[in-house]
């Protein structure tokens, strides 16, 4: 059935997007649509593992990530997980002071089989509620062509095609931009959040519907979408680092895509987290990336 669905996705793209060219169409080159039960398909997607950023509350494993029934469905629970870096050095960093996580989730990342550079990204998904729930879709722009081309973060860069997250307590929906300010270690972010409330006054079944979230980059700009609706977008020429690596702009290299749900919230990993709401499932319905016909290199 997806693979039907799959063809008329590229009609889709023929008709509605005028960054391909006329009477062409975007060439599809990377591809899951989690068809398969079981683990995600190895030559396609690998993982984060422990604790690895904003001090947030989940383990990240593998186990927690599995396919059935056509999605790729990603799991936070509610689980004790022993902390084998406790105790080392530094022991101040926040990841090496903490014994046990209290929740396990993952974080599937194409780096090492798939990055890109220009063409259009499609996920279509349904994200988690509960207090807590962190899902994203985001790309970073570590190159996988050779640690020369290697750069840190935020001068990397970093799009997020869609987070969802409370702020002061009101659910959000967010698509952002990022890259390297002038001052050491600091980073500057075109960002837009869009209450939830905007999607659900069209909508009363929203959170149990899924969605369909789209990125859009040609030569001048990066666009983001929720269902055909344009959330935030961004000239390229704007997104140029100005510390370490200045000069440099991260969005003219490749970038990986990261499907994750973390668990806490930005404001360093703290709650509120709705345990009666685990456990969170963050379900994937397919991946989908289409190269424009004049534009980009493409693993």
């Amino acid at each position: 059935m997806k693979l039907k669905y799959a063809g008329l996705a590229l009609l889709f793209c023929c008709a509605s997007a005028p960054l391909f060219a006329e009477g062409s169409c975007g060439e599809l080159v990377f591809s899951d649509e989690f068809s398969e039960d079981g683990s995600p398909n190895p030559e396609k997607w690998d993982y984060e593992h422990g604790f690895v950023r904003n001090m947030e509350l989940q383990w990240y494993r593998p186990e927690n990530a599995h396919c059935r029934n056509g999605l790729l469905v990603i799991e936070a629970r509610r689980e004790k997980v022993k902390n084998p870096n406790f105790g080392r050095e530094p022991k101040n960093h926040w990841g090496n002071a903490r014994e046990f996580a209290e929740y396990a989730s993952a974080c599937v990342i194409s780096r090492g089989s798939f990055d890109f550079r220009r063409g259009r990204l499609e996920v279509r998904a349904r994200i988690p509620f509960g207090k807590g729930a962190w899902p994203a879709i985001w790309l970073l722009g570590e190159s996988i062509r050779g640690k020369s081309d290697r750069l840190p973060w935020p001068a990397c860069g970093e799009i997020d095609v869609m987070e969802f997250y409370r702020i002061g307590g009101v659910p959000n929906i967010l698509a952002n931009f990022a890259w390297e300010g002038a001052k050491p270690g600091s980073s500057v972010w075109n960002g837009k959040k869009i209450p939830l409330s905007h999607f659900l006054a069209k909508d009363p079944d929203w959170l149990a519907n899924f969605h369909v979230w789209r990125m859009d980059w040609d030569e001048k700009s990066y666009r983001i979408f929720l269902d055909g609706e344009l959330l935030n977008e961004m000239p390229l020429e704007k997104s140029v680092n100005a510390g370490k690596y200045k000069g440099i702009n991260p969005f003219l290299k490749p970038q990986y895509l990261l499907l994750n749900l973390a668990v806490g919230n930005p404001q360093k990993g703290k709650g509120p987290v709705d345990d009666d709401a685990m456990p969170m499932r963050y379900e994937i319905d397919y991946v989908r990336v289409y190269k424009f016909p004049e534009s980009g290199e493409n693993k």
